[in-house]
């Protein structure tokens, strides 16, 4: 360990407790309308496609805050975005409880999608500045643990108190929650322990344009971010509409579920995610090599479970297949975090922010595309599930050819970072979706 390094310790853990926990009611949030659209449906007499919609505006917005949150972390620091967030997502949960119309509902989703765009990016560079680089990697596959949580939160405690309290109880309660973690959020949390803050951003002799601008060019110009942006593209997205929005009413009008089963198989492929988040962070630990394959094998296996669904003779594919579906659907998340392990080592600490926020984008914009478009087709089609959900594979698709045309260079890149970074440290080996902790002495990467 570096004798620059953050000492880690008690306080870190608390400090980084915090801000975990105002990730953990972010995610809470962001995936209670999975387990009600059909309540929403009929609450707001909308169709599928206006359904769609609230799920879309709110992507919308948190994949188009995803730069200006990372330059607001690089520049303002982690405390006020949370809180900012935490406010954000707050009020916009408690708005769609008491919404008694669709347009307010829309416009309470986009500013709960605002406020939890803050949250995830923030809790990555808590990790890096309050522990010591070794512990960095542990520290965040944690936080995607807990973030998991919140998701089984959502299926577990708040649908049974939707179908038994309704909406306004259900929704409005929940969002005492946002209060419960802004209260040690704005007394407790610091943003680096005292005498181990970042470098501030300092313009380059000659360089042109400002922070803003600077910033998301430097970040963009490496290869490394675009092919991060495009794995988490081609991975995330393909979950992300079956527990946020579609898979709810797929496994009930189209697999002829109950909603206890239909919920039971959206918690399963949460507690897949949880489970295999740590066994692909120790295999990208371990072997960097191991980052392309285990990125396409997944999209790969996922594209052919899918396919075995929607294709098995009759009307119904069997338990034991969407059992199986749901189980590679959760490796979906825990294959999109290599897309960051892609950004972070092509950029130094100053940019990690607006990194980490454009890499951040990919998964979502994929996601809101196909959410819209599974909504349009169903409309469309009569309810045809197997038609609207085959946008997943043009997704899919478009993206491996994005990641197979960026590996390349992006490799050969940073192989020439690693070769002309000076050892001033441990060896330490990456983890998908953790920036390193920044040393000086390398331009800001951890020493290899």
């Amino acid at each position: 360990m570096s004798a620059l390094d953050p000492p880690g310790g008690r306080k870190a853990v608390a400090v980084w407790g915090i801000g975990v926990a105002v990730y953990f009611v972010a995610v809470i949030f962001r995936t209670s309308l999975g387990v009600a659209g059909l309540d929403a449906a009929d609450r707001f007499h909308v169709n599928a496609s206006a359904l769609a919609t609230f799920s879309l505006l709110q992507l919308l917005v948190y994949a188009g805050m995803q730069i200006p949150v990372g330059l607001m972390v690089d520049r303002l620091g982690t405390k006020k975005v949370l809180t900012l967030g935490a406010v954000l997502f707050t009020v916009g949960q408690l708005g769609f409880a008491l919404s008694p119309s669709y347009e307010m509902a829309l416009a309470a989703r986009a500013l709960l999608g605002c406020g939890d765009a803050m949250t995830f990016i923030s809790v990555l560079r808590l990790g890096t500045r309050w522990f010591p680089a070794r512990r960095a990697p542990l520290m965040a596959q944690l936080a995607g643990l807990v973030g998991m949580a919140g998701n089984l939160v959502s299926t577990l405690v708040l649908a049974p108190v939707l179908h038994g309290a309704g909406w306004v109880a259900a929704f409005a309660g929940s969002a005492v929650a946002g209060l419960v973690v802004l209260v040690p959020l704005v007394l407790f949390l610091r943003d680096h322990p005292e005498g181990h803050g970042p470098l501030p951003p300092t313009r380059a002799a000659g360089a042109p344009g400002g922070f803003v601008r600077r910033q998301i060019r430097e970040s963009w110009s490496e290869p490394g971010t675009r092919l991060g942006l495009w794995v988490h593209f081609t991975t995330q997205f393909p979950a992300m509409v079956f527990l946020l929005l579609w898979g709810m009413p797929f496994l009930v009008e189209a697999q002829g579920l109950s909603r206890t089963t239909a919920g039971g198989l959206l918690t399963l492929v949460v507690a897949s995610n949880m489970a295999l988040g740590l066994v692909y962070g120790q295999i990208v630990g371990r072997r960097q090599s191991a980052r392309i394959p285990l990125a396409l094998g997944t999209v790969g296996v996922t594209a052919l479970l899918w396919a075995s669904v929607l294709v098995y003779p009759g009307d119904r594919a069997p338990m034991w297949l969407l059992v199986t579906l749901c189980l590679v659907l959760g490796s979906c998340g825990p294959a999109s975090m290599i897309g960051f392990d892609f950004a972070r080592p092509a950029n130094p600490a100053e940019r990690q922010g607006t990194a980490s926020g454009i890499t951040n984008m990919g998964g979502f914009i994929a996601s809101m595309t196909t959410l819209l478009a599974v909504g349009v087709l169903l409309d469309a089609t009569g309810d045809d599930y197997r038609l609207a959900f085959s946008t997943v594979f043009v997704l899919e698709a478009f993206g491996v050819a994005q990641i197979l045309r960026l590996r390349g260079r992006a490799l050969e890149r940073e192989r020439e970072r690693r070769a002309s970074a000076p050892v001033t440290g441990p060896v330490t080996e990456p983890v998908p979706g953790v920036p390193a902790c920044p040393l000086p002495e390398s331009g800001g990467r951890t020493a290899r």
